[in-house]
Parts: C-alpha cells; sequence; structure tokens
C-alpha cells in the first residue's frame, strides 16, 4: 500500500467514536521520502477545519524551528497519533489512540525516516510504548528497532508556558546534529509488518520486556 492510498482508506474512517464530531480526517502531510518525521498529538480547531496538522499557531512555532535548523516544512513529514479531532481538544482517550496507532506505523513504514521526532507525552509514550515524561526524555537519541525517536517539547506546550521555549529550541538545534549524524550512517532496515487493522483493532501498552536504548552520538 502507498502514502495516497492509505490516506484514501482513512477518508471516511468510522472506527471510533472521534468520527462523529471531526469535519475531516487529518491525516499528515510533507515529503513522502523525508528522513525525519514529526508525530504530534492530535488535530486542533484550525487543524480539523483545513485537513492539515500544525496550521496554527503551534504550527507557526514548528515552521520557525524547522527554519532555524535550515529546514522547511516541504522537507519533513508531520502526522499526529490521533487523526480526528478531538471534542473541545481534550486529551486522546486510551481506545481512541489504540484505534489510530496502526496508522501511525503504517505511515511510518511507507515513508521510512531515519529519525521520528515526538512532540509531547501522548506520541512519545505511544512510539515508545511506555509511561515516561516527556520532561526526562525530551532531547534524548532514542534506538528502537528500525528508526531513531528524538522526543521533543510540544510547540503548544511552549506557547502557553514561555519557560519552555529555550529548551526547545535548544533542541531543535541538537536535533540538527542528530540528524547530520543519522543521515550519513546505512538506512536502518525497515521490515516490520504494521499490526493487521480492523475497527477492532486494539495494542498492548505494556512496558516491553527490553526497554529503547538512548544512543550516545556525542
Amino acid at each position: 500500500m502507498e502514502l495516497l492510498q492509505l490516506n484514501d482508506s482513512l477518508r471516511d474512517c468510522q472506527r471510533c467514536q472521534l468520527s462523529k464530531g471531526r469535519t475531516q480526517v487529518v491525516f499528515g502531510t510533507g515529503n513522502p521520502k523525508a528522513s525525519i518525521m514529526f508525530v504530534g498529538e492530535a488535530p486542533g480547531f484550525y487543524e480539523d477545519r483545513q485537513g492539515e496538522p500544525f496550521v496554527g499557531a503551534a504550527g507557526q512555532l514548528l515552521t520557525e524551528l524547522l527554519q532555524s535548523i535550515g529546514l522547511e516544512r516541504a522537507d519533513i513529514y508531520i502526522a499526529n497519533v490521533i487523526k480526528c479531532r478531538p471534542p473541545n481538544n481534550r486529551d486522546p482517550l486510551p481506545d481512541e489512540i489504540d484505534t489510530c496507532k496502526p496508522f501511525l506505523l503504517q505511515q511510518i513504514q511507507l515513508i521510512q525516516p531515519k529519525i521520528v521526532c515526538t512532540l509531547g507525552n501522548f506520541s512519545t509514550q505511544t512510539l515508545l510504548e511506555r509511561k515516561v515524561g516527556i520532561t526526562k526524555v525530551r532531547g534524548q537519541v532514542i534506538q528502537l528497532e528500525h528508526f531513531v525517536v528524538f522526543p521533543l517539547f510540544h510547540p503548544a506546550a511552549a506557547l502557553h508556558q514561555n519557560n519552555l521555549r529555550v529548551p526547545l529550541k535548544e533542541d531543535f538545534q541538537k536535533l540538527k546534529l542528530v540528524l547530520e549524524k543519522i543521515t550519513n550512517t546505512p538506512t536502518l532496515p525497515n521490515t516490520f509488518s504494521p499490526p493487521t487493522l480492523s475497527k477492532s483493532t486494539t495494542l498492548s501498552t505494556e512496558t516491553p520486556t527490553e526497554p529503547p536504548t538512548q544512543m550516545n552520538l556525542f
């Protein structure tokens, strides 16, 4: 399946309760061959209206941060764990995450990025499959089986808590160095099969027996 086909297959998704209140499914956008992918939490008001992730104030900040390290939105791919806006921007529920996670994994499989930047707690915990606070792991290079995870504060959090802006900017500068190092190494094998997709798909949220490995690239 190609990325466009996966997108088309989700346009009328009815797998969870979020389908009742959304304007449209917000699949993802950007370079389908990107070396770096960003994963947020869920669409907000503007994303739900425009059908594109990170188009509000948090998206503007993200664009500025990307430009600070020489990247444009067209260079990356960006998506969310949840593809439909939760009512009143509430936190995603566990069953909603379980329903949408297989599609995120398929996006990663199809794009094959070398590094996935998780923005905030929900995307970080979803991909690491363990409960961990973003404050403890942000700016770390974490090697999973098929790609590297680089957790970052969510831009929306930095807009609401001004004291997070400096560490977020610092982590983006570190990300620039990490990306340079990783893109100069051989591509990691990306042969995993995504979970079987169905209306009743659920994934385990238990802590993995083998925890992710933090890499020391410096």
